[in-house]
Order: structure tokens, then C-alpha cells, then sequence
């Protein structure tokens, strides 16, 4: 069967990130999991060369806040996303497609 027969199924549960990150690598993502937010903080974070512990010092939040916003479910406001970036030198670009 290819990839083009397969049924259009929802994912009921998150993806674990190394699932997600193997299947980002591999372009095999599905479009509509490929803006995760919190994975996509974490791949920043881990590609700063960050702890956790160092990247909340930064923020001045705690750890555990910086554990919450890498999760799957996380919901993140735009300024703090800005503030994450500028702490992993990274620049935030938001685009919004044409409908």
C-alpha cells in the first residue's frame, strides 16, 4: 500500500518527541503536526546547547516551566516564544498561509 492509499486518520494521542523528531527528520510528518510548539521550543533549546535549568535562568522562570512549554500540549503566548528565542539566539518568524 503507498503512502498516497493510506486513509486520512487522526491522531487521537501525541507523539512522543523522539517519535516526532525521527519522523520530522525522515519527512515523514504529517503537515498537520509539523508546528508543534513545544517540540519546536525544544529542538531550539537542545540546538542552543541548553539545559533546561539554564535556558529558565534565563527566562527567570523555573525548570519545570521550561519542562511544561516542551510539551505536545503546550499553548505557549507569542511573547514568550520571543523571549525563548532570543535566549537560543534565534529569530522568530511567524508566517500564516494563504487560505
Amino acid at each position: 500500500m503507498t503512502n498516497d492509499a493510506m486513509p486520512n486518520l487522526t491522531r487521537r494521542r501525541p507523539r512522543s518527541f523522539v517519535e516526532w523528531r525521527t519522523l520530522r527528520d525522515w519527512g515523514k510528518l504529517p503537515e498537520r503536526e509539523a508546528s508543534v510548539p513545544g517540540y519546536l521550543l525544544r529542538i531550539a533549546r537542545e540546538e542552543a546547547d541548553l539545559t533546561q535549568a539554564q535556558l529558565a535562568l534565563s527566562l527567570g522562570v523555573t525548570q519545570q516551566a521550561v519542562a511544561q512549554a516542551e510539551r505536545w500540549e503546550s499553548n505557549p503566548t507569542i511573547a514568550f516564544v520571543e523571549r525563548w528565542a532570543a535566549a537560543c539566539n534565534r529569530k522568530l518568524e511567524i508566517r500564516l498561509p494563504a487560505a
